[in-house]
């Protein structure tokens, strides 16, 4: 990445949006690209945290494991999105795993060096806490919602805020792609593949999806809802 091309990246980062140009620079000299391949692993939950990343292209998503092995998905990440920020605030464990969903370019930010930003831009720490009350508040409306929904309505959901996701990122309205497998969507979804299997041949009887290979078309986002309760 070209200098010019970090800080328009930057600037679309709802947490750096307030900066001046030459504040951006400063922070743009200490990002550090790097292209991560999908499936792979940022790091991992009980890790030492000193390093934030902000995605540049692609997707990722952070989860936390349960005891029976089961997987939790705490929150995705695409363009413009920021994780690992708890790394700030000083050198605590990290909470959850981070993994991609596909190849994905990010730039790294050491935590030392976001400290020293905070301590120089106020406003960014501000941002950056609102950001985190509204990923927590996120996280926890979605596990309330998934504690009483059944697993036929918790993976219609997840399907409608992937296709939402999809179309924020310019997809069309209708026939919206979503490479996910059927693994990725009960593990999203908090339920055993078989079950989420059986209930996307429902929806693919009912013509709201069309199944492939690794991924899925949601030819009726609208129609997800009528099965969300």
């Amino acid at each position: 990445m070209t200098g010019e091309e970090t800080i328009d990246l930057l600037e679309r980062v709802p947490v750096f949006s307030t900066l001046a140009v030459e504040d951006l620079e400063q922070v743009a000299m200490v990002a550090v690209p790097r292209l991560l391949a999908a499936g792979e692993v940022v790091f991992r939950e009980g890790d030492e945290s000193d390093t934030c990343y902000v995605v540049r292209s692609g997707r990722a998503r952070a989860v936390r494991e349960h005891l029976d092995g089961r997987t939790l998905t705490l929150a995705h990440f695409g363009p413009g999105d920021i994780f690992g920020e708890l790394a700030i605030f000083g050198d605590e464990r990290r909470s959850a795993t981070v993994e991609t969903l596909e190849e994905t370019a990010v730039l790294a930010i050491l935590g030392a060096d976001m400290r020293r930003l905070l301590g120089e831009h106020s406003e960014i720490a501000v941002k950056l806490l609102t950001a985190l009350a509204a990923r927590l508040r996120d996280t926890n409306e979605r596990l309330t919602r998934r504690s009483f929904q059944t697993v036929q309505s918790r993976v219609a959901a997840v399907l409608a805020e992937l296709a939402a996701d999809a179309r924020e990122d310019g997809a069309s309205a209708t026939d919206v792609l979503i490479t996910s497998t059927q693994a990725d969507l009960a593990q999203l979804a908090g339920s055993s593949r078989e079950s989420a299997s059986r209930f996307l041949a429902v929806l693919e009887r009912a013509g709201i999806i069309t199944q492939g290979r690794g991924k899925l078309t949601v030819h009726d986002p609208a129609a997800l809802e009528r099965y969300v309760f």
